[in-house]
């Protein structure tokens, strides 16, 4: 029977490094990684998303992590995930559908590295919440984190640093897990 591979979360605010967090790891350590797929996805809209459209990638969420599940036995860094989207439906619609908290509830992540807000928000066609709402989603994404009981590291620093703090972050879970 094939093991199950480990599954890493970056997560946090706007414009605190995850993508490139989540991509320097995965070259780091030799294995895939998801990139944000919320990203892409609302970047080829020509137009305002919708609460439809942020269920469309929940959906998007759930089934790549599945295919990538079955593509690999080792690490998988995920960069962000169904929490931030969870916390996204509270924000924008105040409605939460009923399948993503079971998705959540039955998805096993090994780890959520936090990026913390200590680098500075940067404007972009994407980004929606710099200032006083930077901090407040970041609250909730650690508020849901907690809640839902999963193990989670807030990364600081920046450049080399936050790498290096993310690498000994995800050494000390695969030594913990490995007993």
């Amino acid at each position: 029977m094939k093991n199950q591979p480990k599954i890493i979360v970056i997560t946090g605010a706007e414009s605190t490094g995850k993508s490139t967090l989540t991509g320097q790891l995965a070259q780091h350590f030799g294995v895939p990684f998801i990139p944000e797929i919320a990203r892409d996805y609302v970047e080829k809209l020509n137009r305002k998303y919708t609460f439809n459209d942020v269920e469309q990638i929940a959906k998007l969420q759930i089934e790549t992590l599945e295919k990538m599940k079955s593509e690999t036995d080792s690490l998988i860094f995920v960069d962000t995930w169904l929490i931030i989207t969870k916390v996204w439906f509270e924000f924008v619609y105040d409605n939460v559908p009923g399948w993503l908290i079971d998705a959540i509830q039955k998805t096993k992540i090994d780890l959520f590295l936090v990026c913390d807000t200590d680098l500075p928000w940067i404007d972009d066609p994407v980004r929606e919440n710099g200032g006083e709402n930077r901090n407040i989603l970041q609250n909730l994404y650690l508020k849901n984190i907690s809640d839902f009981g999963y193990d989670f590291r807030i990364v600081k620093g920046s450049n080399e640093k936050r790498l290096l703090n993310a690498i000994n972050f995800v050494n000390e879970a695969i030594k913990n897990q490995n007993g």
